[in-house]
C-alpha cells in the first residue's frame, strides 16, 4: 500500500475510457444562488406593488423600471436626481438585528435631498449587497424601504440584489439607492429669491439621522456603551433604539408650500452639519445667522456631546444637532408657514436670519444649548 495514500479519500470518479473526470462546478459552489434571489423578487413584489402612484408601473422582474410624467401631471418638467447609502449606520443594524429603519434611512437621504431642490420624488430603485443572500433580512430592509417610498409618495419600481462573496464578511451587507423627481420648469428651487430679512425655520430630526456614525460607533466602542441596556437620557428607551432612529422625511409637509411657492429655500442638514448645508442654498450677499438658544439640544446629542467631550463647532458640523431640515421663508409669511407646518405633524422653530454678507453661515449659542463653553460663535462660508 502506497504510505501516502489516504483510506478516507474517495477515488475520483473515471470516465468510461479510465480518465478522471473534471470537478464541476457552479454558481452556487461559488456562493451564489439564483434561486434565493428569484425567490426574494416574488417575496418583495407585493411590497412595491403597495407603493404604486399616478405614472409608474410598480410591477418587478423586468429589465427596467418604467414612469409615464404626463400620467403623473407634468406638463413641462425638470427631472432631479439624488443617489445616496446609509453610511455605517448599518453596521449597527446589523450587529444589533435592526433591520426595519434602515430602508428608511436610505430613501429619506435621497428624498429629502431632492425636495429642497424642489422637486417631488416620483421613483426609487435601489441596491442590496451581501456575502452571502439572507433572505429573511432582506425582506425585512426591502419592506422598510417600500414603506418609507410610502411616505414620500415615491414609488419602488425596481432594485438590485447582489451577492458577492469575497467582497463582504458573511452576515454584512451594504445599502444604496437611487431616486429621481421632477418639477414643473420654473419651480426649481435655487435660492436666488433669497434675500436679508428672511426667516429660518428649523425642522425637528428624529435624532442622529444617518450621518456621524463613524464617531458615534468609535465612542461606543471606546466607551464601553452597553447598547442594549436602557439609555442615560431616557430610561424608557434602549439605547441602541434611540440611535437608530430612522431619518425623518420630509417631503409630505414641505410638499404644499412649495407648491405655493411659499418657500424660498430649503437645506437638507446632513453631513456638515448647519454650517455646512445652509450656505449651499444661499444666494452671494446673503450670510445665515443661527441662534442655538432657539431650540433644546436633544438629549441624545448632549449625551453624545458630553461622552466624547465634542467641541461645539464640531457637534454643528458633524451632527444635525436637532434640526433636520432649514426652511428659508419671507418674514410676512414665517408665522402662517410655521403653523402650517406644525399642522403637518412638523416640529418647527424659529432658528435664525438672513443677513447681508459674505456668503456663509454663523451659529451661537450659550452653554445651555451646547453644553461645552460660555458662549461661542463657528462661521463657515460656502
Amino acid at each position: 500500500m502506497n504510505s501516502n495514500s489516504n483510506p478516507d479519500q474517495i477515488p475520483a470518479e473515471k470516465t468510461p475510457s479510465g480518465q478522471s473526470k473534471p470537478d464541476q462546478y457552479s454558481y452556487a459552489d461559488a456562493g451564489v444562488s439564483i434561486a434565493d434571489g428569484n425567490a426574494l423578487v416574488k417575496a418583495i413584489a407585493p411590497l412595491a406593488k403597495a407603493t404604486a402612484r399616478p405614472g409608474a408601473d410598480s410591477d418587478l422582474g423586468g429589465f427596467g423600471g418604467l414612469f409615464d410624467l404626463k400620467a403623473a401631471g407634468f406638463t413641462d418638467p425638470i427631472l432631479v436626481a439624488a443617489n445616496d447609502g446609509v453610511g455605517t449606520k448599518v453596521k449597527l443594524a446589523i450587529s444589533h438585528d435592526r433591520h426595519d429603519g434602515i430602508g428608511q434611512d436610505l430613501v429619506a437621504m435621497c428624498v429629502n435631498d431632492l425636495i429642497v431642490q424642489g422637486a417631488e420624488p416620483l421613483f426609487f430603485l435601489d441596491y442590496f449587497a451581501s456575502a452571502k443572500l439572507d433572505n429573511a433580512v432582506a425582506e425585512r430592509v426591502v419592506a422598510s424601504i417600500a414603506g418609507a417610498c410610502k411616505l414620500a409618495g415615491c414609488a419602488l419600481i425596481g432594485g438590485e440584489t447582489a451577492e458577492m462573496p469575497g467582497m463582504y464578511q458573511p452576515g454584512d451587507y451594504d445599502l444604496a439607492g437611487f431616486c429621481v423627481g421632477a418639477a414643473e420648469r420654473g419651480a426649481l428651487i435655487d435660492g436666488s429669491a433669497i434675500a436679508p430679512g428672511d426667516v429660518i425655520l428649523g425642522l425637528e430630526s428624529s435624532g442622529v439621522h444617518s450621518n456621524g456614525f463613524s464617531l458615534v460607533r468609535r465612542l461606543a466602542e471606546d466607551k464601553g456603551w452597553k447598547l442594549t441596556r436602557p439609555a442615560l437620557f431616557d430610561h424608557e428607551q434602549l439605547l441602541i433604539d434611540a440611535l437608530m432612529a430612522p431619518t425623518r422625511i420630509y417631503v409630505a409637509a414641505l410638499l404644499p408650500l412649495l407648491r405655493a411657492g411659499q418657500i424660498k429655500g430649503l437645506a437638507h442638514i446632513t453631513g456638515g452639519g448647519l454650517l455646512e448645508n445652509i450656505p449651499r442654498v444661499l444666494p452671494d450677499g446673503c450670510h445665515a445667522k443661527i441662534d442655538a438658544t432657539s431650540w433644546s439640544q436633544p438629549r441624545l446629542m448632549a449625551f453624545l456631546q458630553a461622552e466624547g467631550n465634542i467641541e461645539p463647532e464640531e457637534m454643528a458640523h458633524t451632527f444635525n444637532c436637532g434640526i433636520g431640515m432649514a426652511v428659508i421663508v419671507a418674514p410676512d409669511q414665517a408665522e402662517e408657514i410655521s403653523e402650517q407646518l406644525s399642522a403637518s405633524g412638523e416640529t418647527v422653530h424659529d432658528i435664525g436670519r438672513i443677513d447681508a454678507g459674505e456668503k456663509g453661515c454663523t451659529v451661537s449659542g450659550p452653554a445651555g444649548c451646547w453644553a461645552a463653553r460660555d458662549d461661542w460663535t463657528a462661521t463657515h462660508n460656502g
